[in-house]
């Protein structure tokens, strides 16, 4: 990921030139930021961001030869650091859902202000996933969730042995409240820590398991039977 010492390198992906000079513009505007290349479909952008490896690539969810779900997860194999945001004319939930899963940092609406575009890079290209709190905290989306985490945990079998969890009895805590669909500030309120100090677990946890987010990580848990759902015998 960038660091302070370099500018943020970005690889933007958009079919249409005048949105996409746009965003170089944008981008640009910023003193460390930089955009390494342009492209105009899927296959583009992973031979460049093979070749170049960017920090962040910005992409539109609809590119003509593959879809922005399919495209994040195979830029999440060939370039694991990459921070990789999503871009689209509106915010749909199963969109939402599906780009967790994918491995997607952020998910930003078209419309948005160059700003905002600017800030979220910043953040992106330090490792932050943007996309988590707003999921898993909307109602709906946060239900798809844990829908799946519940079939997950069905698949366990009844009475089968956890596997040694690397994780500290504090994480599996945070990963638990996770899994409720909880956000950072409502976890530090039930644990009565801090908003940082959960930041930090949740950071440490990634790592430990060499996950993408915390989606993922819940997952993963609930398959070695580290964490229950509640509800679930």
């Amino acid at each position: 990921m960038a660091q302070d010492a370099h500018r943020i390198r970005v690889l933007v992906a958009e079919l249409y030139p005048l949105f996409r000079q746009g965003l170089r513009s944008a981008i640009e505007s910023a003193p460390d930021m930089e955009v390494v290349a342009e492209a105009e479909c899927g296959a583009d952008v992973l031979r460049l961001a093979t070749a170049l490896n960017p920090d962040v690539a910005v992409c539109d969810a609809n590119l003509p030869d593959m879809g922005g779900l399919e495209l994040t997860r195979r830029l999440r194999l060939l370039v694991p650091n990459l921070g990789v945001m999503l871009m689209d004319v509106d915010e749909d939930e199963e969109r939402l859902f599906e780009a967790v899963k994918a491995g997607a940092s952020a998910h930003l609406l078209k419309s948005a202000a160059p700003d905002v575009l600017v800030a979220d890079l910043r953040r992106v290209a330090t490792g932050a996933h943007l996309i988590d709190d707003s999921v898993l905290t909307n109602p709906t989306i946060a239900s798809k969730v844990l829908h799946q985490f519940n079939t997950l945990q069905q698949d366990v079998p009844h009475g089968a042995p956890a596997l040694f969890a690397p994780l500290s009895p504090r994480e599996v805590e945070i990963l638990e409240e996770v899994s409720r669909g909880q956000s950072n500030k409502q976890i530090a309120r039930n644990l009565a820590i801090s908003d940082q100090t959960v930041k930090n677990h949740i950071t440490s946890i990634l790592k430990k398991l060499a996950v993408n987010d915390r989606t993922e990580a819940v997952v993963f848990s609930l398959r070695q039977g580290w964490i229950k759902v509640d509800g679930l015998s």
